[in-house]
């Protein structure tokens, strides 16, 4: 059955009604633009939706234009589903350290917004020889965690998780996501916020999840994803995976989604059998070549009905960071076989959110990262077969 013919047929599951004579397009609003605030550079992007609709944008606000820059970690928030956006806010900062990858994951149970992120020392960078493993001194990435109980207008004092996030032994770096994190819906472990993560060493880095059965009370890790590693152009050992966002499929499984470094320039991917605990081996996905750029997935409906459940796909399509791209697979990410370009131009990081009136949202790098832009895609839009 053709998609729009399922579309039809549920107007519960999509939010959408009659569908139109003409399929209505994505609209476009801006929601950073470096400068705001006084940051040089706002980036990496992620967004959710509270319990009672209010939509949330977070970023990096960067004193310049580099990863470790002094971070802040930055809001806006909407209460029209991306049109028009409340000043900025600051979140969280810490002077000349940098907060890097914010992960944001709302509890559909409770209304609390979690914020997970990472703190870097003002004397390190990603690449740096010294980035100590274990807990203490003054040479440790760690993992930060805060939350707000009122739609983000105001956040907690950050609290350390680091010990429930990063292994002791093998690990220097660590960073979620960035992007979102997720609320298991089904199977025995429904109830479950997952973070997704990667870990270091440099070009070395592991996949696993982080996550919580008390709402937040307190985490745990789960092993790293199998084959993460394979041998480089030069010979050498490199990971194959990074950055990474995951979905739950059908059953309750977990899919994850992966930045590509080593071997093929195609999207990686991994399932999770038992709540993000253990993993299958990386695969690739070979309908998402990928320019090596953090991207996200989503699960936009679940099965109903006898009819398919949806899953969405955002990043950029190709060699470089343009042409951004929505997928959607109708089999839990086994095949993908409807593609829409959203934005033909330059398109880096992006995250998906469901919005309340049931369309889709994403928040993406545009303009040579300059803006950070929120498109509102109507499902009718990703469904149809037009250009």
């Amino acid at each position: 059955m053709k998609f729009l013919q399922i579309l039809r047929c549920l107007p519960a599951v999509f939010g959408v009604h009659a569908m139109a004579a003409e399929t209505p397009a994505p609209a476009f609003s801006t929601a950073f633009s470096s400068g705001d605030g006084g940051y040089g550079s706002i980036r990496i992007p992620a967004v959710t939706t509270s319990r009672t609709g209010v939509l949330l944008a977070f970023a990096e606000g960067r004193a310049t234009p580099a990863d470790q820059a002094a971070n802040d970690l930055i809001l806006r928030r909407s209460r029209d589903q991306g049109r028009t956006w409340e000043p900025l806010r600051v979140v969280q900062e810490d002077g000349a350290n940098s907060l890097n990858n914010p992960t944001v994951v709302t509890d559909e149970t409770t209304g609390r917004i979690f914020l997970i992120y990472q703190r870097v020392p003002a004397h390190l960078k990603e690449g740096s020889p010294n980035i100590a493993t274990g807990y203490e001194g003054p040479d440790i990435y760690r993992c930060l965690l805060t939350w707000s109980d009122d739609d983000g207008q105001t956040w907690s004092e950050p609290r350390d998780i680091t010990r429930s996030a990063k292994r002791a032994v093998s690990a220097t770096t660590l960073a979620s996501g960035p992007g979102i994190g997720i609320q298991l819906q089904r199977g025995p472990h429904a109830g479950r916020l997952l973070i997704p993560f990667n870990e270091g060493p440099y070009h070395h880095w592991n996949n696993y999840a982080v996550f919580s059965d008390d709402h937040g009370a307190t985490w745990s890790w789960g092993d790293n994803v199998p084959g993460a590693l394979v041998i480089g152009k030069s010979g050498e050992r490199r990971s194959q995976i990074n950055e990474v966002q995951m979905v739950e499929l059908s059953d309750g499984s977990v899919r994850l989604n992966s930045r590509p470094f080593a071997a093929r320039p195609v999207r990686k991917t991994a399932v999770s059998s038992d709540g993000g605990r253990t993993w299958s081996p990386v695969a690739d996905v070979p309908e998402q070549p990928d320019p090596s750029c953090n991207a996200s997935i989503l699960r936009y409906a679940f099965p109903t009905n006898g009819m398919p459940g949806i899953l969405l796909f955002s990043g950029p399509h190709g060699t470089r960071r343009e042409n951004g791209t929505v997928h959607l697979s109708r089999d839990d990410g086994v095949t993908w076989p409807v593609r829409r370009l959203l934005w033909p131009g330059f398109f880096a990081y992006s995250v998906l959110v469901r919005l309340p009136d049931g369309s889709a949202g994403c928040l993406f790098e545009a303009d040579e990262y300059q803006r950070l832009v929120f498109a509102r895609i109507p499902a009718e839009w990703i469904a149809s077969e037009g250009p």
